[in-house]
């Protein structure tokens, strides 16, 4: 028969290295602060060129 306190600290011990190791994988995934303003400065960008050509399809 199986000690019970054992097996779920060796449970424990699994839930707890696989939450490290889900966190560390998504800390090495997430993209960073630069990455991030650069991604917003392009998209600004083109919805500025999007409403000049609106703006100039609407004056013609």
């Amino acid at each position: 028969m199986q000690n019970n306190g054992m097996g779920m600290g060796i449970f424990l011990t699994g839930a707890v290295a696989g939450m490290v190791a889900g966190a560390a994988l998504g800390a090495s995934m997430a993209p960073s602060s630069r990455q991030i303003k650069r991604t917003v400065n392009k998209a600004a960008k083109k919805v500025n060129q999007a409403v000049d050509n609106l703006a100039n399809a609407i004056e013609m």
